[in-house]
């Protein structure tokens, strides 16, 4: 057959290339209907169930603040009972003073702490060493919450009161943190470097301010300060004759 039969052929034939590519398509795209039906349905499932969602937590606000507004406007219920006791006025205006700090000291110590040690069978000696300059207070007094009534004896119409007071001690040994400081810090090579070797320097500090303090006699001084200071107090209530009896330690 010829080029140009071939041509008439083809021509002449019911079935065209078009029409053969759109045929199997068909089925296809019916195919696909069932899918998005599908998808379609699953939306307005999941929209339904967010719109419900939102009311419940809408209800449950409004009710949330309608309670907090009831709960507010009802007045508060109150357990607490208050009891008055008498007590004497003289044990009462000695008690209100607590710690009767009456002598402060303002040192100052300087602390030179090393860490030695040996090696190689004691030949070869190192060490760790600190020198701090330590600045602090010292403060003494006379504590008055242990008093009971059986400490304070009074007598009106003699216008005599008697004091038993305990004796006077240390209340507080303080570094001032903004004067304290390390004047020197050494490790030498073959030493270990102790990190707590301030902490131990400060330690020492205080506790050999406050032995310092105790040794110029803040406690002598305490205890006359105090002896002043309780004298002028029950003088000013109406008491002429004061005495004050110091308890043994």
């Amino acid at each position: 057959m010829t080029d140009d039969g071939r041509r008439d052929a083809s021509r002449d034939s019911p079935v065209r290339p078009a029409d053969a590519r759109r045929s199997p398509g068909a089925p296809l795209a019916a195919s696909h209907r069932p899918s998005s039906l599908l998808t379609r349905v699953v939306a307005v499932v999941g929209a339904s169930w967010l719109i419900l969602i939102g009311a419940v937590l809408a209800v449950s606000a409004v009710l949330a603040l309608a309670l907090h507004f009831a709960l507010t406007a009802l007045p508060q219920a109150s357990s607490t009972r208050t009891e008055v006791r008498p007590t004497p006025d003289v044990l009462l205006a000695v008690k209100s003073l607590a710690r009767l700090e009456t002598q402060s000291f303002h040192l100052e110590r300087v602390v030179d702490l090393s860490d030695h040690e040996a090696h190689v069978f004691g030949l070869v000696q190192a060490k760790d060493a600190i020198l701090l300059v330590a600045v602090g207070d010292v403060v003494a007094g006379v504590d008055l919450q242990a008093l009971t009534a059986a400490d304070v004896s009074t007598d009106w119409p003699a216008k005599r009161a008697v004091l038993h007071l305990p004796p006077p001690s240390v209340f507080s040994a303080t570094l001032d943190e903004k004067a304290t400081r390390v004047y020197s810090r050494t490790t030498d090579l073959l030493a270990v470097r102790h990190e707590d070797l301030e902490d131990r320097a400060r330690t020492e500090a205080v506790r050999s301010m406050e032995q310092a303090a105790i040794d110029r006699g803040i406690l002598d001084h305490a205890r006359s300060d105090a002896e002043r200071a309780l004298t002028g107090l029950l003088r000013s209530v109406g008491f002429t004759d004061v005495q004050i009896v110091w308890q043994r330690n």
